[in-house]
Formats: structure tokens, sequence, C-alpha cells
């Protein structure tokens, strides 16, 4: 219960982040019909809302209201919602290049639905138990093949080994040597396959000091809080992703001075939040039974299909220019970023 309490408020903190960068213009709204007087500044007009104060003609005075407000201020349950997702999943290009041009309005922006959609797919990730461990021992991740329980067990080996090698061939002792030598040489190849071990700085050193000193030392003390910090860190600082994806597609696009930056932005903030609705259906998919197929095949799929999609309409390319772009964004682009993201969130988790 507790972690389905965490989903839902996760959901609700996306939408309320979404809501305070996303404009009013253009939403869906109740109709006055002939003046009226603004209950909050008195001031006599016809419309939907006061020149003066922006307050609603129409106020609402019952509990049907408070729920379409929680529906409409929170979710985004609005006409810009339902205008925006089906272009979104089926034509993003045309949806990219439309706000690009001025048609804002009619669409919830790109900044808004990267939020909402972010936390929304980690509330969902939490609902059906999809999560990194956190309760990892500090001896679960291993850089070498040493470590102080390994060593005990070789050392106990070759003692007896060379016991067994003293005694004359006809000695019952040395079937019993032979019994325990196989069984600590069992323990040994399970604990080595199990990944148990040590992590030892210095057999895992970047030459960088602080990265030494202060992020290795702490994912050996402690890799559960170490990977807690970095999921919960995840969605938190999600928004990097477009900064650090930025110059990537810029670079791509650097001889076609047409398109700026601003269109790029808004490129890469509608793909992530595509991403993200997408990551939804795939972990609700993956919990049913035998869906787990489904889900790889619908993201292979999904995911370079819709980006191929968004680059050639938003950009107006060929279908050659769009497919090498896409093979280097897939390729290159992505993974720099995504390793450049993860070691971010390693830094801000070990300070």
């Amino acid at each position: 219960m507790g972690e389905f309490g965490d989903s839902i408020g996760t959901a609700i903190e996306g939408g309320l982040l979404g809501r305070a960068v996303e404009p009013r213009a253009g939403e869906t709204a109740d109709h006055a019909s002939g003046p009226v007087t603004c209950a909050n500044c008195q001031t006599v007009h016809s419309g939907h809302f006061c020149p003066e104060c922006g307050q609603k003609a129409h106020i609402h005075r019952s509990l049907a209201a408070i729920g379409h407000d929680i529906m409409h201020g929170v979710l985004h349950l609005d006409g810009k919602l339902w205008e925006t997702l089906p272009l979104l999943a089926f034509k993003p290009g045309h949806l990219t290049r439309r706000y690009v041009e001025g048609e804002r309005a009619k669409f919830v922006s790109p900044m808004a639905m990267f939020l909402f959609t972010v936390f929304a797919m980690f509330a969902v990730f939490q609902i059906v138990g999809i999560s990194a461990p956190t309760d990892l021992p500090s001896t679960a991740f291993d850089t070498d093949q040493s470590s102080p329980f390994r060593d005990q067990l070789r050392k106990e080996i070759n003692t007896r080994e060379q016991e067994r090698a003293s005694l004359p061939g006809n000695s019952p002792r040395r079937a019993e040597l032979d019994e325990e030598i196989k069984g600590l040489n069992l323990v040994l190849e399970k604990n080595m396959a199990a990944g148990v071990g040590e992590i030892t700085t210095g057999s895992f050193n970047t030459g960088i000091a602080f990265l030494d000193n202060k992020l290795i030392d702490k994912w050996k003390k402690n890799p559960g809080l170490m990977v807690y910090k970095l999921q919960s860190n995840g969605y938190k600082f999600s928004w990097l992703l477009i900064p650090l994806s930025l110059p990537f597609l810029w670079v791509m696009f650097a001889w076609r001075r047409q398109y700026k930056a601003y269109d790029h932005a808004v490129f890469i903030t509608y793909s992530l939040s595509f991403m993200s609705l997408l990551f939804i259906v795939i972990s609700i998919i993956s919990v049913v039974p035998g869906g787990a197929g489904w889900a790889a095949m619908l993201f292979f799929i999904a995911a370079p299909l819709h980006l191929y999609k968004q680059l050639r309409h938003a950009y107006g390319l060929s279908r050659f220019s769009a497919f090498w772009r896409l093979c280097l964004l897939l390729f290159f682009s992505i993974q720099f970023v995504l390793i450049i993201f993860l070691l971010i969130l390693g830094v801000l988790g070990a300070y």
C-alpha cells in the first residue's frame, strides 16, 4: 500500500509541475451568455473570462467541480491533451513542426507533457513493481577475483591438497580429504558465479581523485543506498536529458541554418515524452502472463519507428536523410547521452 501511495503521489507531483509550466490558453472553458459581473473585481464583461483579473465568468459550486478541478488541473484532462496525444503517438513530426511554427494554444507544451509523462512513468513502475534492487550487500559488486572469503577458501583447499600429497596411497584419510576439497571447490565456484565479492579501489581506479575517493568508495560501502539514489534521482533530474541531447542533434543539422536550437529542444522533449508513454505501456504489458515478449517486440519496433517518423516530418527530410540520422542517434548519440546521464546521477548520489 505504501508503494502504491508513493506512485500516486509521484504522478500527481508530475502533473502539478506540468501544470506550473503550461499556459492556459486554448483550454476548454465554460460558456457564459450575456454580460456578467465578475465576483472577484466587480467588472461587468461578456465572455468566458474577466478581462481585468482573468477569473472565469461561470463559477462552479458543487462537489463535481472539485473532481473536475483535480482531473483538469493536475492530470491535464482537457481539450489540449486530446489534441496532443494522438499526434504525439502517430504523427510526432507534424506535432513538432506545428508547435515550432506557432500553433501553441491547442497543444500541451513540450515541457509540460515531458514532466507529466516522466513522473507518470515512474509512478506506473512503482505500481507494477519495477524498481532497481536496493537491498544489495556491501559485497555485491566484485571488480576482481579476490576477496577475504575467497582467499580463505583457496588457502583451505591448498592446505588439504598438501596434506593429501604427503599421505600414503592406502591411507583412509585421503578419501576424507578428497571429499573436503571437492566441497570447498564447489563453494568457491558458486561464490564466484554469484558475483559475491568485494570492491577494491586499487583494482578499480579512474585516476580522478574525487571519483575514486567519493563515488567509488560509497558504492563499495553501501551499494544498495547508491542504487536507491540513482533510482530516486532518475526522474528528478530526467530533464537533464534535454540539454545533454541538444548538442548531438544540433551537429546533425549544423549546415541547415533554418533549424534553430529551439526546434531541436522541442523535438527532443516531445520525443522523450513519447518514450515515457511507451515505457508505461510496455511495463503494463510485461506484467501480463506471457506479455514480456510482446513488450520487448513493441519497444524494438515502436521506438525507432517513432523516432524515424519524427525526424522525417519535423525537419522535412528525405527517407535516406532521416534513416542515416536515425542510425546515428540509435547507435551513438543516445548511448553516449545515457552514459553521461548515469555518471551525473552517480556523482549527484555520492554528494
